[in-house]
């Protein structure tokens, strides 16, 4: 009987070797050279933890709340798109998994079941996934689906106005098919691929031209608290406030439209005192530690977000990988806790992290002499 995978990075190892090329390059590939996507992990591990010793660690609580949605562990699952890309039973599988696990699900309007049929499926609660369209009627009009299912909230993706360039795809001709979400829309004249790069000249329906004032507009024009996704400088985290948003998501959408920015639990502290509590704000990007989820939230996340792991776990074990792979994280956050004196997810601040060395401050660097010739 083959080894049960003890980490995220091995499921992934897994899902490499199960997945069609294609598949597996669109969900693991980002922007052009992929360097911000190299750098989230480098960032992430050069966080040091400072571990605190004899306090009472005898019962830990990884619990918390989400728009005052109690939630088992500070762990929601992104959206993105097209699960059956890795397991026939796609979102259906996911969302049981996430409700197994006492946390939520953003559903993608990308989904590869509508959203009704997932809401259907899921034993948690939801929100849902969509973008600011240039047609206004179907911005109101798949808002209006989810909260008739029964979403509790609308989360939108600001980050995704310009067609990216990924070479991984690219090479590999890759397309996907499109969303039964989006079966009113003629596809003939618009033939968006949703769950992949769209082609040169094709039409988009995302609205390039929206603005802050459309948040504004979303939000006092149907009931859902809204969540803006894509967040990556504090201004905006402002402007997010000030439209009318409940929460952001700091995320640069897995490196997958721009290159070189930087990573998410860089950006996040700017945001976090941009919201000044006005906001609650969470962070995906690289999370595939318990010790990962300590560090963005003594940076000040009240919650964090995988994205790629899903597919890892679907594509090793469908609905059983999934909960795998929340309860590995579960485990190790509460790990994490115990060892670094935090029994409580408020108990965690800045003082739990570094990333300086004390060595530096005693041994400075000295100029080097010159060289003999």
């Amino acid at each position: 009987m083959p080894q049960q995978p003890v980490n995220i990075f091995e499921y992934e190892d897994i899902a490499r070797q199960k997945l069609e090329k294609g598949h597996y390059d669109f969900i693991a590939g980002a922007a052009t050279d992929e360097i911000t996507l190299r750098r989230t992990r480098a960032v992430l591990d050069s966080i040091m933890l400072r571990p605190k010793m004899l306090t009472d660690i005898s019962e830990r609580d990884t619990a918390t709340t989400v728009l005052g949605q109690p939630i088992s562990l500070p762990v929601m699952l992104d959206p993105a798109g097209n699960h059956e890309a890795a397991h026939p039973d796609a979102e259906l599988a996911t969302a049981r998994a996430a409700g197994a696990a006492g946390t939520l699900m953003i559903v993608s309007s990308h989904a590869a079941r509508t959203l009704e049929d997932v809401a259907a499926a899921a034993t948690g609660p939801l929100w849902f996934q969509q973008y600011l369209f240039k047609d206004r009627a179907l911005t109101l009009e798949m808002a209006g689906r989810a909260e008739e299912a029964g979403y509790s909230a609308l989360c939108i993706t600001v980050d995704a106005k310009i067609k990216p360039k990924r070479e991984r795809n690219i090479r590999n001709n890759y397309t996907g098919a499109p969303s039964p979400n989006y079966s009113q829309i003629d596809l003939t004249e618009h033939s968006w691929r949703f769950a992949a790069d769209a082609p040169a000249g094709v039409m988009d329906i995302r609205d390039p031209a929206a603005t802050w004032s459309d948040i504004d507009w979303l939000a006092a024009a149907q009931r859902l608290p809204v969540v803006i996704k894509g967040i990556m400088i504090g201004e905006d985290g402002r402007h997010a406030a000030d439209a009318g948003a409940k929460a952001v998501i700091v995320s640069n959408h897995g490196a997958r439209y721009l290159d070189t920015t930087l990573t998410t639990i860089e950006a996040l502290p700017e945001i976090v005192e941009a919201a000044d509590g006005r906001i609650e704000v969470y962070m995906d990007g690289g999370i595939r530690r318990g010790t990962d989820i300590v560090k963005a939230i003594a940076l000040g996340a009240r919650a964090v977000l995988i994205g790629r792991p899903l597919f890892w776990g679907l594509a090793a074990d469908g609905e059983n990988g999934v909960r795998a792979i929340l309860e590995m994280l579960r485990d190790e956050l509460d790990a994490t806790m115990g060892m670094c004196g935090r029994p409580t997810l408020s108990h965690i601040d800045r003082n739990i992290i570094t990333t300086t060395s004390p060595l530096q401050a005693m041994f400075p660097t000295q100029p080097q002499d010159n060289p003999r010739h």
